[in-house]
């Protein structure tokens, strides 16, 4: 042990008898004469007396460091057993809202039982009180002939002649008395007695789904949030940022409900509201207004805990317009340029007419639709089905698909929200066939629904197959291709629902899935599947055999924050929606970074579903934006 007073040297554990009085200073460790001599013999070394002040000195600071560190650990700690505390109320409180609800309802049942029960015997006994009380009368009408007969038998055969004649008269207006007597004969009761319990199944289905459990993973340090808005905006013009939600392993976290607050503060020390709104997809738009110029703070917090980066230090500025967002005409080409570098490309077949070393400049045309429930207006777009000069949109959260001209003019809409054979309750991923059926993956319901060109619903495919299916596409051998989220799979399908195979499961390995979304196939009919939890496209062959991947986790160049939306071009890029980064990115065939969409005009939010139409432009679902747009690619 440590004590005060003269210390004697302590033995060499490498040399015995000899003690430890020299320091190796690139070992940083006590040695003795015979190691000064022998191992350490290149080394520098010092007496232990010499460098022991600087040691002490050198502790001392790390032990300071680690004192003043000591509290703030201390506090964590605070924080969470606060946060075990209320998730522990919170369980508590749930457990009894719970166990409460259902013994209400299990009371409730058993009254519901018991009226009919009650209500059942009633019926009965009134009917069999009927049914008996006929039968009695019966049973005395054939009583009565029995007896009658037996004895107007017997006195015909042992009475004489005088008896014979004398109770003629009698019996025989007896007899015919019992032989016109009014009795019904007829039951006087039918059988009719149902008992029904209503819409058993529906409430069965309805009890099975009594109730939720919701829950949230998203902390606020991980927690992000992006905009344009975050570093200027105009005055007295509603402004939007995208708070991205992640968890503690900084993966996005999609699930719902979130609790995002935030207000907005003037360096005169007044503050605004802010409108939060749910995008439903782990994305949440914040909503504000400058009311004058000049500096600003942007307060947000997830969960009453302060975002990473809060408060944002926002410049307010005047006498800049907008373009109406609104609109659902053409846009005004922008003057900003995002420009991408076209790296040289390490697969044939990837080349384009433009010269490698010029940047790749690409435009919005078209902007279609807003937020809203009417025609033309969306709410989470998802998927995009290109055919025949028709676009065919998923409005995921309107439950319906949405059909628009080329040119982005309203044509109609179909779909009805439910549960039942061809309703919608999440529709996802789309694709259209060469005869113009129209396939339209449904999230909530777990198939794909099959409707005609005149929209009349056909079939649904992978009933009891599926768990989550959002991306589709057909592939060249006809076949219906099914990216599913949930179970981590892609299905095939003949396009009459026959399942013809499956490939994929969870995990993060190179051919595994981790919350897949969309598809693509390129002219090989490989199939090209963006992988969103793993962040990062993965490349198979039409046998569902792994070939390659490209991306990783992050924001540069080639790098992606959970992608989405995937869509091949005539020459073999690929181009890849984005999600997190809300961007789009274009990839050669195999998987060299090429360029960017440019989208700095209006920026995106979000990015669902992709596609390329036949001039060779790129359609977007804006799903945070809530509209589709339509840009200029590589022309």
């Amino acid at each position: 042990g440590i004590s005060g007073g003269e210390q004697q040297p302590l033995p060499c554990s490498n040399h015995d008898g000899e003690a430890l009085v020299y320091y190796c200073m690139q070992c940083e460790t006590a040695v003795c004469e015979q190691c000064v001599s022998k191992e350490h013999i290149s080394h520098s070394t010092v007496h232990l007396r010499d460098v022991v002040d600087d040691q002490k000195h050198s502790l001392q600071n790390l032990l300071e460091t680690s004192k003043d560190r000591t509290p703030l650990l201390v506090e964590a700690k605070k924080t969470i057993d606060d946060v075990i505390r209320q998730l522990d109320s919170k369980k508590s409180r749930g457990v009894n809202d719970v166990v409460r609800a259902f013994d209400q309802l299990e009371r409730t049942v058993k009254q519901r039982r018991n009226e009919l029960l009650g209500e059942l015997d009633r019926m009965y006994a009134c009917k069999v009180t009927t049914l008996t009380k006929q039968r009695t009368r019966l049973e005395d009408c054939i009583e009565d002939i029995r007896k009658t007969c037996e004895f107007t038998e017997r006195s015909m055969e042992q009475g004489n002649e005088t008896q014979v004649i004398l109770i003629k008269k009698q019996m025989s207006e007896r007899l015919k008395h019992l032989s016109l007597m009014d009795v019904e004969m007829r039951a006087e009761e039918n059988t009719f007695l149902e008992c029904s319990a209503g819409d058993y199944v529906g409430i069965l289905k309805s009890i099975e789904g009594l109730g939720s459990v919701e829950s949230n993973s998203a902390v606020a340090h991980h927690t992000t949030a992006s905009g344009e808005a975050l570093r200027r905006c105009l005055v007295a013009s509603d402004s939007v940022i995208t708070v991205t939600t992640k968890n503690h392993l900084e993966e996005i976290v999609t699930s719902n409900n979130a609790v995002v607050t935030g207000y907005l503060r003037h360096v005169d020390g007044n503050s605004h509201p802010v409108e939060i709104c749910d995008g439903r997809n782990g994305q949440y738009e914040v909503k504000f207004s400058a009311n004058t110029e000049g500096e600003h703070e942007l307060h947000l917090k997830l969960f009453n805990r302060v975002i990473g980066g809060s408060p944002f230090r926002i410049n307010a500025v005047a006498g800049l317009t907008s373009p109406d967002s609104s609109s659902d005409c053409k846009l005004p080409k922008m003057n900003v340029r995002q420009k991408g570098f076209k790296r040289l490309s390490s697969s044939v077949g990837s080349k384009t007419n433009r010269n490698s070393n010029c940047p790749i400049e690409d435009d919005l045309l078209l902007r279609i639709g807003t937020r809203g429930r009417n025609k033309g207006e969306f709410s989470n777009p998802q998927g995009i089905g290109l055919h025949d000069g028709k676009m065919y949109i998923t409005d995921s959260n309107n439950q319906c698909v949405q059909v628009f001209t080329a040119v982005g003019e309203f044509r109609q809409r179909f779909g009805v929200r439910g549960r039942n054979i061809g309703q919608m309750q999440r529709p996802t991923g789309i694709v259209v066939a060469e005869n113009g059926n129209i396939f339209v993956a449904d999230y909530e319901n777990k198939v794909v629904s099959v409707f005609s060109p005149e929209l009349k619903f056909l079939r649904k495919i992978g009933a009891g197959k599926l768990i989550g299916p959002k991306g589709l596409v057909i592939d060249h051998n006809g076949h219906l291709v099914v990216v599913d989220n949930k179970t981590s799979c892609v299905f095939v399908f003949q396009q009459n629902g026959k399942l013809i195979q499956k490939f994929g499961t969870r995990g993060s390995e190179e051919h595994q899935f981790c919350g897949p979304h969309f598809i693509a196939v390129d002219s090989s009919n490989a199939m090209i599947i963006t992988d969103f939890h793993n962040h990062s496209v993965k490349v198979f062959n039409s046998e569902g055999t792994f070939q390659f991947k490209f991306g990783s986790h992050g924001e540069g160049n080639g790098q992606f924050n959970a992608p989405t939306g995937v869509a091949v071009d005539s020459t073999g890029n690929i181009i890849v929606a984005d999600w997190g980064n809300s961007r789009i990115q274009v990839f050669d065939c195999s998987g060299s970074f090429l360029s960017y969409i440019n989208t700095t005009g209006d920026p995106l939010y979000g990015p669902q579903g992709i596609a390329v139409t036949a001039d060779s432009n790129i359609v977007v679902a804006d799903s945070g934006n809530h509209c589709v747009k339509i840009y200029k690619y590589l022309q």
